[in-house]
């Protein structure tokens, strides 16, 4: 059986090489448009700025590494401009032709960079292979240059942002959006925002760039930024003309079955440039990310060699560096659930990344999505240490179709230096518990403005800052002072982190107060989101 593989990046190369440790008789060719192959992409921002200093480190693998080890011939710097489904050949620039038993696609996505008027491409770059970041670095470092434009919010340009404001460039980043991140919702944005402003990057939301003036970018705001380097950061396209020229089924990107197989038999494709089902709303979706791409290339192995293997859908498991801030997400946002009409109910917490009396423990603020049903739709966290492996493991929970309550039973590991006996996991799923139990109503920020605000703190902390306009009830007097809160008018109470209000909620809802609500995560919480200075909120923080 001959095997020829279109692209050489994470699909086409684990494909490959799963497809030798299964057949040793097959003839396996990998063909690369560029003159790489198997690059650890997510590595290039790390290695412009030398935080990854060897460049040998980013690759992967190589054309020798995969003769010697797998006998799978590589060649570089070979593109395929047509396929013949009838033939089963395919066609290169020069004009040879190549015949193929099975065909895999695997070209994954180019970066998308407008041709905006006046735009000078020599000062432009995108990050998408070894070779662009060697061309920024070498242009940075012959240039002397001083400020950086980053057009783009997204994982990588906040990458890029990140490393180049590192280096002591001035840096910018244009979105068009208004928060960067767009797959986490605006609020935990905010939290990277801020640290984004604390380390000197300059963020302009809500704008988008109009064109280019010699070394300034012209905004559709009218407003200038001077740049020495501009990285294109706006996103990714699929690479379809190849499937499309061949008359193959594609929608945004190359739709295959739960086999990754296209609409041709002979035919699978993988990667960035496919379309998959989302894990939570089984609607088609594009999901660029490494990990999928991996699983994909894999399954197609398994298939060609005839173990039926499958693609159980994308929960869009990701996670980012923002200085000394980790943000990690798993399933969909509050803004995609309302563009699907999914019903959700949500809530915060606050929990730390180990034991608060172990030293250096620090804040970790979590946003759940769910049901009434106590189905998991998303998570969403951000803080300085121990956020990855709390989203992982709600990723694992809702990959086996888990629950609340199995977020609430899961057994994690606990020693001080590491975690606490209920883990911030144990304690968010019992958060969630508790409103589909109607054991707590949940406040959040838009119900602050009309409703009397009781802070249950002791009086110290009451008297050190609160919100505007609260009124002081302390937990430990509140069975006493039950007359002084009105039953006619909603109450919101509020805490530190959102503790001391659930357990003031629960002795009056147990002494028929039924319009009473907590403050989700508290004061904590609300403090990160007045911070923000790009949000519309207005700060009404009493110090």
């Amino acid at each position: 059986m001959k095997v020829v593989i279109i692209g050489g990046g994470a699909a086409g190369a684990c494909c490959a090489t799963r497809l030798r440790r299964l057949d040793e008789s097959c003839e396996i060719l990998i063909l690369e448009k560029s003159n790489e192959v198997s690059i650890a992409n997510c590595g290039l921002p790390y290695y412009v700025s030398d935080v990854i200093s060897n460049r040998d480190d980013i690759l992967v693998s190589n054309p020798e590494k995969f003769k010697t080890w797998f006998n799978i011939d590589v060649r570089l710097n070979t593109e395929v401009i047509k396929i013949n489904r009838t033939e089963k050949t395919v066609q290169l620039i020069n004009g040879e032709v190549i015949s193929y038993d099975k065909l895999v696609l695997a070209q994954g996505a180019s970066p998308i960079i407008p041709d905006f008027k006046g735009m000078d491409r020599n000062r432009v770059f995108s990050v998408r292979t070894l070779d662009d970041a060697d061309r920024i670095k070498d242009f940075i470092k012959k240039n002397n240059s001083k400020k950086a434009a980053v057009i783009g919010g997204g994982f990588i340009g906040i990458e890029m942002a990140e490393n180049l404001a590192e280096m002591g460039l001035d840096t910018t980043v244009i979105e068009l959006g208004n928060q960067i991140l767009a797959p986490v919702d605006e609020e935990i944005a905010w939290v990277a925002q801020n640290a984004m402003i604390e380390n000197n990057v300059n963020l302009i939301l809500s704008d988008g760039v109009k064109e280019f003036n010699n070394n300034k970018l012209i905004l559709n705001s009218k407003k200038e930024v001077e740049f020495d380097i501009v990285i294109m950061a706006i996103g990714v396209k699929p690479e379809l003309y190849l499937a499309k020229d061949c008359n193959l089924e594609t929608n945004r990107g190359i739709i295959v079955n739960e086999n990754m197989q296209t609409s041709d038999f002979n035919i699978y494709a993988a990667g960035d440039g496919v379309e998959v089902k989302d894990f939570i709303s089984d609607t088609d979706t594009l999901i660029p990310l490494a990990g999928p791409a991996n699983r994909q290339g894999r399954i197609i192995a398994d298939n060609i060699c005839s173990i039926n293997s499958k693609y159980n859908k994308s929960q869009g498991t990701s996670v980012i560096k923002v200085f000394d801030l980790t943000l990690a997400c798993v399933g969909n946002n509050e803004k995609q659930l309302k563009q699907k009409n999914i019903p959700y109910l949500k809530t915060y917490t606050f929990g730390k990344s180990h034991a608060g009396y172990y030293p250096n423990s620090s804040p970790i603020l979590f946003k759940l999505l769910f049901n009434k049903e106590g189905k998991i739709l998303g998570a969403q966290a951000i803080g300085e240490k121990g956020v990855e492996k709390r989203i992982d493991v709600i990723s694992s929970i809702m990959r086996m179709n888990g629950s609340i309550q199995d977020m609430i039973d899961s057994e994690l590991s606990y020693a001080p230096p590491f975690s606490s006996a209920k883990d911030p996991v144990n304690i968010l799923g019992m958060n969630a518990e508790n409103l589909i139990r109607g054991f707590l109503k949940p406040a959040f920020f838009e119900d602050l403005e009309n409703s009397l605000l009781i802070d249950v703190r002791l009086e110290p902390a009451f008297k050190a800052e609160t919100i505007s306009g609260a009124v002081n009830i302390p937990i430990n007097q509140i069975r006493n002072r039950l007359n002084e809160i009105p039953k006619d008018k909603k109450v919101v109470l509020f805490c530190n982190t959102g503790y001391t209000s659930y357990c003031a909620a629960r002795i009056l809802m147990q002494n028929g107060f039924d319009n009473v609500y907590s403050f989700m995560a508290g004061i904590e919480f609300y403090k990160k989101l007045i911070k923000n200075s790009k949000s519309k909120i207005k700060e009404t923080i009493s110090i």
